[in-house]
């Protein structure tokens, strides 16, 4: 196909049909001095777009609905609103194998083994989470200890992306 048909079935402009054939984003060969497109390598490209558009379109939103949704306790009283995610640990990149007895026997961090010890901090880095509907935001409070695989901050704000993440997949 030609650039002008090409330019219709993505629905852009025939500069960024030429562009992508120049940069290779689609497979092109020029003939007599016109590119001459594949139709399955620009059909792959538009996949390529409306997958990035589709996810940029999905907008996550923190509301009550949507933390009690992924699993989270509502709570109120004395005029505050909030969700308490009791099992906050989950949307951490932290896996953990336990023995009986409930004492940490391997861990890992991002998919990188760490010592059973910097779990334990890990985990006692943060007491509470919750979502607080008057500001629409998540809040924490810091636990007892820090480790030195990820600060508090860090930790916080990897929760707020595995919080997303869960209520993205709903």
């Amino acid at each position: 196909m030609n650039t002008t048909a090409g330019a219709i079935e993505a629905s852009v402009t025939v500069d960024t049909i030429r562009t992508w054939c120049r940069i290779g984003a689609v497979a092109a060969l020029k003939q007599a001095g016109r590119w001459v497109i594949d139709a399955a390598s620009l059909a792959h490209r538009i996949a390529i777009g409306a997958r990035r558009a589709a996810r940029k379109a999905k907008k996550v939103v923190f509301t009550v609905d949507t933390m009690t949704a992924i699993g989270g306790n509502r709570w109120q009283k004395n005029g505050m609103d909030r969700v308490y995610l009791n099992d906050w640990d989950r949307y951490l990149p932290l896996e953990i194998d336990r023995y009986k007895s409930g004492n940490i026997s391997w861990a890992a961090w991002e998919g990188e083994t760490i010592a059973n010890r910097q779990a334990g901090l890990i985990l006692g880095s943060i007491d509470k989470v919750w979502f607080d509907a008057a500001d629409g935001k998540l809040h924490c409070r810091y636990g007892y200890s820090e480790s030195r695989i990820a600060s508090r901050e860090e930790l916080l704000d990897a929760i707020a992306a595995g919080v997303r993440t869960a209520i993205a997949a709903l």
